[in-house]
This record gives C-alpha cells, structure tokens and sequence, in this order.
C-alpha cells in the first residue's frame, strides 16, 4: 500500500493506493471517514495521527510517497492544517490567467465578485488540485477575462502551441495497418493509430508534439513537412495512410452568460410557483425556467409585460437563425412562453405566429439479442450487470431505473413496479427470472437499504455513473453502433415484438399513452424480411 497527502474539498486528507482485492476494499471501508475519490481513482482517509496508526495495523507494508508527510503524523505533538492555502500557489495581489491548449486557468485572491463573474462562464469550475478556476478556451471567454480583469493589469500567458477548441470529435475506428490523420482548423495534425513503436518515438520527436488520452490519439503542429515525414514513416511501416481536413464548424452565437447582461434578472417567483401548484415535475420546472430565463434577458430593458407578440417572434427568429438551437429547445421555448403570458398572467389562449419546428422523424438505434448478450457478458462487476440487466428485461428509462426502490421489487407476482414515471404515472413491468436470481446475489453482497441501486454513501444511484458503465461494457464488447442507455428499452420492445408479443401488451409495458409511439417499433423489426421479395427479382434483365 502506499499512502501519500493531498488536498480534498479545501481538507487535508490521506490518499491510500493499493492493488485492488475484496480483503483491501473491506479493511479500508472500516477506517472511520473513509471516501472513494473518482477524481484521484484511490481512497482517502482523515489526515491525522488516529487513522495513520489505524492504516498502519491493517495494512503493514505502507510506502510513503511523502516522507515528511508520515514523519509529522507519527509525531504525537501533531495537529494536521485542515484548512488549504489557497494563495500558496501564487501571489495574493496578483491575478493570473494561463492558456494551455484547450484550457484557460485563472488564478487570483479570492473575492467574491469575482468568483460571480467566472461562475457565469459557460462550464468553468474549481479545479482543487491546482487551486485555481478552470475555463473552456473557446467562443469569446479569453476576451471576455481581459476585459474584465484589464484595470488590474492580469498576468497572461499564453503557450505558443496553444490548440484553439475544436468541435471535431472521431468514432471511427481506425484499421490495424492504418494511420488516420486529420487536419484541424487550428491548425494541427491529429494521428489515430494502433500502438506502433517506431511511428511513436517519431512523433515524440516532433516539438510540441502532445498525446490526447481523451481520443487516444497524438497532436502535432501542422506543416508540410512534419505530414511528409509522418507519410514516409507510416510508408516505411507499410501502413496506410488516410487523410482527411476538419469541416468548419458550424458558427452560431453562444447563450449570454448573467455577467454579459448588465440588468440581468431571474425568472419571476410567480413562475415557479405556478408550475408547482399545477404539480409539474422538477424537471420541468428547471428547463421551463431556464429557458423563460434567457428569454427575459434577450429584452433586459423592457418590462416583461410589456414584451409584446412581435418582440416574441423576433425572439424565436433569432434561437434559430443565430443560437441555431435544436427543434426541442425551440418548443420549450414556445411553451414556457405561452406558460407565463396564458397561465400565470391569465391571459386569453392565443394562436402566436410562430412556426413549430416539424418533428424530426428518426428511428431509434436497437441492438440485437447476440450483441445484447456480448454486452451483458462484457461486465464484471455484478452491482454493473445488475443496473444494465434491469434496464434491458423490464425497458425502463434512465429515471425510472434510478428511482426503483426495493419494494417495487414483486418476486411472488414476477412484476416490478414502476412509480410516477413519465406523465406522473405508474406501471408494472416484467420481472425476468434470470434478473431475479442475480438481484438475490447483489442483494447479499451489496446490502441495499431503500433504493434498488444505491451509491457508495447511500442515495439513488446517479444517472452519469450509469451512462459511464454502459459506455464501458460497449467498448468491451466491441459494439460499433452509436447507443445508449435508453437503447436498452428500444431492444426490449423490439424483441419483445420480433418474438410475437400483441403491440398493446408492449404499448402498457413501456407506459405509451399512444399506440402509435409503440408502432414506431414495426419499423425497426427485422422479422419477415427474409419472406419479402422484391419486384426486381421477378424482371428479366440479364
């Protein structure tokens, strides 16, 4: 085991690295104040004497990656700093911003308009590793922070091999004996290709040549050189080389942020509490106010009563035609609006002007049972398997699965109940009884309390942990479909209707208030296609 100190929610905390096994997981869970970090992908324990002597009796080799660290916690006279200092790292008058590839960091003293500014940035967050605040370098946020820090004179540096944001994302796979190479619009060659020794030194070779875990693949500075050297290496190599340049990424207006509106203003207390005395759900409270939000903002120096119908259309002109938002933001938008003139003011229904976005009509993605069972098969972990199965033999959405509680579970009935889902209604689902057998051995293992599927601390298990895993088990079973968690549900109606299930009965297992949302299914199904001929092969044209 080796112990080293870091820095955890502004506390300091012992980090404890092993090499995994059910004994060490069980030893180290009874340390008091114990926590899984996914962060640093270890557990961390409190940072004093009490717990070190306590590591020390349950594990008995400990390697200290700081020396001066044990050296203080074997000392009784120690009292460990839980309190981090967070100008250590910089000077307490001085305000910094870093640019680094894709990324901008801000260091400063704190105080508390500035942190309202940097918090209205579009996805900045506290790094509390680095003690400093983290920005996405793209759209206009570099200006915006010298603008905003330009009387205090920030220092700001900024790398010459910096690699502006760029919206090319590959999934494609890349061919043992190729070497896939993109141009990018800033200027950049990104290499895609399976692990080849000589063609790795090489690019270490190149200057600012940088690795990118995220994609798994290389950056190097874009030059005609460099790509003709990388060619002749790939040649040498007999691999083959495919080369494509980046598209244009499409231009559109980012959403203003609170600190770019001057007079910004919140959603009107009415608002919200309108939608909670008609019982709509949380969800739909936030995105109606979200978007209300915005709305209110674009006319910050008109009174909301007096924005009239066509200021409302020249609004919705504008999400499309500048902030190219999506068909479904585009409704939500509408009825959040209609929300609040019709129901909160009271006013009469009223047909606006605005053109409803057509709904994209797209069938969804299914996996077939063989490559269901390789997914499946592909997991390990039984609380992993559990989660996946359970969303697969009932079709259940994401919420749905989280929310299921352990007295939902009918083992007698062979039914799982399916409280307030969608539309505020409750169903039952099938319980398979190969589902039921692995319950009965996570049951024993993992010991959940209320919820079917509950986190490290207890509480519901979180939506994103259960994306993650599905995304995992794919790339293990070596699925090249582009799917999610929700596919589950659609392979299960799927198949439920490629084995003979009657449509109604699918329609009441999935909660459809409409059959003709359960009939999107006879598109997808396979089945009888091979009893189809097609009229060409009636014609004589040989």
């Amino acid at each position: 085991m080796r112990a080293s100190k870091i820095f955890y929610n502004n506390e300091t905390r012992i980090k404890v690295d092993f090499k995994y096994n059910y004994e060490s997981v069980l030893a180290i869970r009874e340390v008091p104040g114990a926590k899984w970090s996914k962060l640093h992908n270890a557990w961390h324990v409190p940072y004093d004497t009490t717990t070190f002597e306590l590591l020390k009796k349950k594990f008995t080799v400990i390697e200290y990656e700081n020396k001066n660290s044990s050296t203080e916690l074997n000392s009784s006279n120690h009292t460990p700093n839980t309190t981090v200092n967070q100008n250590k790292n910089y000077n307490s008058n001085g305000i910094f911003i870093i640019v680094h590839g894709r990324s901008i960091s801000v260091k400063l003293p704190r105080n508390e308009l500035d942190t309202r500014f940097i918090i209205g940035l579009r996805y900045s967050r506290w790094d509390k590793q680095q003690f400093c605040w983290t920005i996405p370098n793209f759209s206009e946020n570099l200006n915006l922070l010298k603008n905003y820090f330009k009387e205090r004179n920030p220092n700001i540096d900024i790398y010459a091999d910096s690699e502006i944001y760029a919206t090319y994302d590959v999934k494609r796979e890349v061919n043992k004996n190729e070497l896939f190479i993109i141009k990018t619009n800033s200027g950049r060659l990104k290499l895609f290709f399976n692990f080849n020794t000589v063609v790795t030194k090489s690019i270490r070779a190149i200057p600012y040549a940088q690795w990118n875990p995220r994609n798994k693949s290389w950056s190097i500075p874009y030059s005609d050189r460099f790509l003709l050297e990388i060619k002749n290496i790939a040649q040498f190599q007999n691999l083959e080389v495919t080369f494509e340049v980046e598209k244009e990424a499409i231009i559109k207006t980012p959403r203003q942020s609170r600190s770019e509106i001057t007079n910004y203003r919140s959603c009107p207390e009415e608002f919200a509490l309108k939608l909670k005395e008609l019982r709509y759900s949380e969800h739909t409270l936030n995105v109606y106010q979200n978007t209300f939000n915005e709305f209110i903002n674009y006319y910050s120096d008109c009174e909301i009563d007096s924005i009239t119908e066509p200021m409302i259309i020249d609004y919705l002109r504008y999400l499309v035609i500048d902030r190219k938002i999506s068909s479904s933001y585009q409704n939500q938008a509408i009825n959040a609006i209609k929300f609040y003139y019709e129901r909160v003011l009271g006013g009469n229904r009223k047909v606006y002007l605005i053109e409803r976005p057509r709904e994209e009509k797209t069938l969804p993605v299914v996996l077939n049972e063989t490559e269901i069972s390789d997914l499946l098969k592909s997991i390990e972990n039984i609380k992993h398997k559990a989660i996946l199965m359970t969303c697969y033999s009932a079709g259940l959405r994401l919420s749905e699965l989280t929310n299921i509680k352990l007295k939902d579970i009918d083992s007698e009935r062979m039914q799982i109940r399916v409280a307030q889902a969608k539309g505020k209604k409750d169903r039952y689902s099938i319980l398979s009884p190969k589902l039921l057998d692995l319950l009965r051995i996570y049951f024993t293992t993992y010991k959940p309390k209320i919820w079917l599927f509950e986190g490290q601390t207890g509480g519901q298990y979180s939506t994103r942990s259960i994306q993650m895993i599905m995304q995992e088990a794919t790339l293990k079973a070596g699925i090249k479909k582009k799917i999610s968690v929700h596919t589950l549900r659609h392979s299960f109606a799927t198949h439920l209707l490629e084995n003979g299930t009657d449509l109604r009965y699918i329609q009441s297992l999935l909660g459809h208030e409409s059959s003709k949302t359960t009939e999107i299914y006879t598109h997808i199904t396979t089945k009888g296609f091979d009893q189809i001929k097609s009229p060409l092969d009636k014609l004589d044209i040989f």
